[in-house]
């Protein structure tokens, strides 16, 4: 973590991307305060694929129409 006031982080903002790879979190100041703290970005992982997780799971024998109707008749 390295800290950097307003000034020097202006100064060297070319050269943020390697600071934050090196640092792995830097901390902004303004009079000595932290005022801003700036992180690498962390990869997402990839989205599921949806139709092959469909797939995987078991067949439902009754329609979601029939569940929702029973649910909602059991509530009254």
């Amino acid at each position: 973590m390295q800290r950097l006031s307003i000034r020097e982080m202006r100064s060297q903002l070319g050269k943020l991307d390697a600071l934050i790879r090196e640092q792995h979190e830097l901390i902004i100041t303004r009079h000595n305060k932290p005022v801003a703290r700036v992180l690498p970005i962390k990869h997402h992982k990839p989205r599921p694929n949806h139709a092959a997780l469909r797939n995987s799971l078991p067949r439902q024998n009754v329609s979601s129409e029939v569940l929702q109707r029973n649910d909602r008749d059991e509530r009254e």
